[in-house]
């Protein structure tokens, strides 16, 4: 892709149409500007490739994918959601583009510029106003490709029931009708982070938007977050889709739940057999479609992924919709519906189903001398019986721990980071394996079980898996939380009794990462993940409302009687 459009030649005069109305079923006109094909791609109809975002439809990133998608023979749309841009009406997060998207396909398959085949493209909400109205069928949509979006927003803005805190910040760009960039650019978003009651911080800088008040209030999967989830959507899916996402993107989890929903559940067989899943060593926004670009050779925070990291986004919609919309033969459909990067040893690799089917599920048990919190524990495929049976640290909310690396969704803090230096930390427990003799490769979903308790009523327990290499750098892979009161599920709260011992899983998410012989395996302990994660005060007061608070004091045990331990997914040489 040229990175600089302005050396792109000018758009022949009636091949850009700005602001054209596009008229939704209740009245109200939605903005879109429309890039046709130039002359060397003939007179059309064409194919045609729509983005629907409530970001901005100018953003040079896409105008940039717009001339490429144009110079290979598709029509390209750029809409305003309903109540953004340029575009009439209120915005509803979310639940207005069921309707205004399906309105949307059936308008463009009826232009005469059209020949009544589209697909979609867009990366993170632009990737969810693709799925959603996909389940009305338009017969217009042969296909979607969403990159890095979510089944539903329970699973990514209340994480296991806690509150994925720095999405706060999201809501403040995002509070007019055009986007908050500059200004926000010049705001302490660090103090605002910490600001208490988190029900009300926004009004200190601005009207809190109503969507963000749902997100404080509605703590269970209710109505309110149904109403636009795609978990009870899947067998309405008669179209395959095309999923691309990273290893450190903060909606990853959401991604591998698309895929096997759709592969599984939907309403077609072309649906199921045909849809795809693309993950690779990247993030949110530092990736092939990301505003921050890899280093020339993969580099990316502490590590470096070699050039066969570098993809092209460009190329990966063509391969798929050259195939869905144009029928040519692009060999897409006989390719494996998985392709995954192996992280470690930096390579591309296919696979049929997640998790795999010949992973080797491995528990590893955590032991120590009682020194834990000193780098001192240890990781064992068997119980240890000679250690000492628990580690203890506190807890204080008023110092969390800072949130780096792994699917943190904050540009310069997520991925590959090197989190050697928040392991010491009196609050952080650490458990490692012995240096490996041979190579260890982890690819699937990640757990950790462990017994604890705390003297509070309600509190965290975090967990975070890491590369500990020779050198001594603990490279993020992958993260997890549960909040106490919600251990049985959100559906039944419950506070702890103090000093009482619990079990907690805590679901870590995903990775692939083959740790290389010299290598530890570490995952540290603790209570908190901020900002990512709001903080938990420790009062067992509601969580929105919450000021008070409350050191906690923590224990984890481990041996026989508490085995703590994490699953891994360890899959054997081939």
């Amino acid at each position: 892709m040229n990175s600089n459009i302005d050396s792109l030649p000018l758009i022949e005069p009636g091949r850009l149409m700005l602001n054209i109305p596009v008229p939704m079923r209740d009245g109200i006109n939605l903005s879109a500007d429309i890039w046709l094909p130039p002359s060397t791609q003939g007179n059309g109809p064409w194919p045609a490739l729509l983005l629907r975002t409530i970001y901005d439809n100018q953003e040079a990133r896409y105008i940039g994918w717009v001339r490429e998608f144009t110079n290979r023979g598709y029509a390209v749309i750029m809409q305003d959601c309903r109540g953004r841009g340029d575009s009439d009406g209120e915005w509803i997060p979310y639940v207005c583009e069921l309707y205004d998207g399906y309105d949307t396909h059936e308008w463009i398959g009826k232009q005469d510029w059209c020949d009544g085949n589209l697909g979609t493209f867009g990366l993170s909400y632009p990737g969810f106003t693709q799925t959603l109205p996909a389940t009305l069928r338009s017969k217009y949509l042969k296909a979607v490709a969403p990159i890095a979006s979510q089944q539903d927003n329970y699973g990514h803005h209340r994480v296991n029931g806690v509150i994925h805190h720095n999405v706060a910040f999201a809501f403040l760009n995002m509070l007019g009708r055009s986007m908050q960039y500059e200004s926000l650019k010049h705001f302490d978003q660090d103090t605002f982070f910490f600001e208490l009651p988190i029900d009300t911080a926004m009004e200190k800088v601005s009207n809190t938007h109503p969507y963000y008040k749902g997100v404080m209030e509605h703590e269970q999967y209710d109505e309110w977050w149904s109403s636009y989830s795609l978990r009870d959507k899947y067998h309405e899916m008669a179209i395959p889709s095309l999923f691309i996402t990273g290893w450190f993107d903060s909606l990853s989890n959401e991604n591998f739940k698309l895929f096997n929903g759709w592969t599984k559940k939907a309403k077609t067989e072309d649906a199921r057999s045909k849809t795809k899943l693309i993950i690779g060593p990247w993030s949110h926004q530092i990736a092939p479609w990301g505003r921050v670009p890899m280093g020339k050779n993969g580099e990316y925070a502490d590590r470096t992924f070699g050039k066969q990291a570098l993809s092209d986004v460009i190329e990966m919609h063509m391969h798929w919709y050259d195939q869905r919309l144009k029928g040519i033969d692009t060999g897409v459909d006989e390719e494996a519906p998985i392709k995954l990067f192996v992280m470690g040893k930096n390579t591309w690799r296919d696979e049929y189903e997640w998790p795999l089917e010949r992973t080797e599920w491995t528990k590893f048990y955590l032991s120590s001398a009682g020194n834990a919190v000193d780098g001192g524990g240890g990781l064992h495929p068997e119980i240890k019986t000679s250690d000492r049976t628990s580690d203890s640290f506190i807890y204080d909310p008023g110092n969390p721990v800072p949130s780096l690396g792994s699917q943190y969704q904050t540009y310069d803090f997520c991925g590959p980071h090197d989190r050697s230096h928040i392991q010491r930390r009196p609050d952080v427990l650490t458990f490692t394996t012995d240096v490996l003799t041979e190579d260890m490769e982890i690819t699937g979903p990640i757990s950790a079980t462990i017994w604890a308790s705390s003297d509070a009523k309600d509190t965290d327990f975090t967990a975070t898996l890491t590369d500990l290499e020779p050198d001594g750098k603990a490279i993020a892979l992958c993260e997890g939380i549960v909040r106490a009161r919600f251990r049985n599920g959100t559906e039944n709260p419950q506070m702890m009794v103090p000093g009482e011992i619990y079990k907690f899983e805590i679901d870590m998410w995903n990775t692939s990462n083959s740790f290389i012989k010299g290598h530890r395996i570490r995952i540290e302990i603790s209570s908190s993940n901020f900002p990512r994660y709001n903080r938990n005060l420790n009062s067992g007061n509601p969580i929105a409302s919450d000021i008070d608070i409350t050191l906690a004091n923590q224990t984890v045990y481990h041996g026989i009687q508490y085995p703590s331990y994490i699953n891994l997914p360890v899959i054997p040489k081939r």
